[in-house]
């Protein structure tokens, strides 16, 4: 009896590794057929995030739009992207210089949009711009501009293509935001506001045209950290051991992220929220005990400024 259950062992792992090969080829495949042949708009598609949300959608067949502010960047990133590519199986990137802080040219960028292919499938908000500073110190204009890059740029894009989705009845907005759209952090004041303003604007929206099939989703991580912020390959403890550590101590990488947007389109989520434990428990602590959370985070915020800052 223990012969036969040492030799089974092998067998069942061998059977679970090779569902899960068929479970993720499946899923592969199924995120292919959610995109090809749709009309995929990426904003600010030079950024980390951008780029990886191109690679993964033009390798599923999708029609992209590559909108950013840098010509330079895009025309590297379209020839990133029609290098590896197999040319039957995939369509050339249209690219679209805009720059979503200027509220001015948004509109005409997406009525250009509109139209060269007649619609959009899919609008992928993910430009934003930061700001890190004490309140006090950062001055209204540069708050305006925050709020222009990080508000009415996505919400003035939205708005230009919403009618066409509405009268199709089928199509998909997905914001990628930010933990500060659940709860602010201190000395980003400019940027936690416009993620809560854009987060309530899309929380509203999406009640308001689920009748008409128009799918609103957000993706929420932490932050998106560098392409280079990955463990040394050493050995097996080691790794796991830095694996854990990295997960408490950073934040998502940008392809995880772009993964998780393209998952997001293929299963119609309306929210997801990418987080290690530490994030999470503050939300929930942020929700349940506010006195307390406020009362921790003040204190950081006391600790930084009693450091005499260098130089």
């Amino acid at each position: 009896m223990g012969i036969v259950a040492v030799l089974m062992l092998p067998l069942l792992l061998l059977g679970i590794s090779g569902l899960l090969y068929i479970y993720q080829e499946a899923s592969r495949l199924w995120s292919k057929s959610a995109v090809q042949n749709k009309v995929v708009v990426i904003t600010d598609a030079i950024s980390g995030l951008g780029k990886e949300c191109a690679r993964v959608f033009h390798a599923g067949g999708a029609r992209l739009v590559l909108c950013g502010k840098n010509w330079e960047g895009l025309e590297s990133l379209y020839a990133t992207l029609t290098s590896v590519a197999d040319p039957s199986k995939t369509f050339t990137p249209k690219l679209v210089l805009l720059d979503l802080s200027d509220i001015s040219c948004v509109q005409d960028v997406a009525k250009e949009v509109l139209d060269c292919y007649g619609c959009v499938d899919i609008l992928i908000n993910n430009a934003s711009v930061k700001v890190k500073g004490p309140a006090h110190k950062i001055s209204l204009e540069l708050d305006k501009k925050i709020m222009d890059a990080n508000y009415f740029g996505p919400i003035t894009f939205t708005k230009v293509l919403l009618p066409n989705m509405i009268s199709r009845r089928t199509g998909q907005i997905v914001l990628v935001n930010n933990i500060q759209a659940k709860f602010g952090i201190p000395f980003r004041t400019a940027y936690s506001a416009s993620k809560h303003a854009v987060m309530g604007f899309f929380d509203c929206l999406r009640a308001e045209v689920e009748e008409y099939d128009v799918v609103v989703s957000t993706v929420s991580p932490t932050f998106i950290r560098s392409y280079h912020v990955y463990p040394e390959q050493r050995n097996w403890e080691s790794t796991i051991c830095k694996f854990f550590c990295r997960k408490l101590a950073y934040g998502v990488h940008p392809v995880e992220v772009a993964e998780e947007v393209m998952r997001t389109v293929r299963r119609k989520k309306q929210e997801v929220f990418m987080a290690n434990p530490i994030p999470k428990a503050a939300m929930f602590i942020r929700t349940f005990f506010p006195e307390f959370f406020f009362a921790v985070v003040a204190c950081g915020v006391k600790e930084k400024l009693s450091v005499p800052e260098e130089g």
